[in-house]
């Protein structure tokens, strides 16, 4: 299995070679409530590490999600447009947000591994 890498934030970032591919977690997911509406980068943005990427919508909450790493967005699941609620089904998989070409992937050596943002969720939930 990819190794996952998570953001305090609540991101998470899966590396498929060159190209990490990005959403929330299943904790900010149930957070949220159920997703009625999710805004996509553009293919071809920039994104810097910890700035905005895309913003999802819940009947609770507007929330930003912010990128786990630096990049050019090559992909995103224009599938969310239609089927937001796909984000609460399955967050960690086919809510997936966007494909990042990663421009320094060493940034993610700084991102939580899976036990330990387990962990970290532990201490805030």
């Amino acid at each position: 299995m990819a190794d996952v890498r998570y953001t305090k934030d609540h991101e998470w970032i899966r590396l498929d070679g060159d190209v990490g591919v990005v959403g929330i977690t299943t904790y900010a997911q149930s957070q949220l409530g159920d997703v009625v509406y999710v805004e996509l980068p553009a293919v071809g943005k920039r994104l810097e590490q910890g700035v905005e990427a895309a913003v999802v919508e819940s009947v609770k909450a507007a929330s930003e999600v912010y990128s786990p790493a630096a990049g050019e967005v090559v992909a995103v699941n224009d599938a969310l447009e239609a089927a937001p609620a796909m984000v609460n089904e399955d967050a960690e998989g086919k809510g997936w947000f966007l494909k990042l070409k990663l421009s320094d992937p060493k940034q993610l050596g700084a991102l939580m591994s899976a036990e330990e943002y387990r962990r970290y969720v532990e201490t805030i939930a």
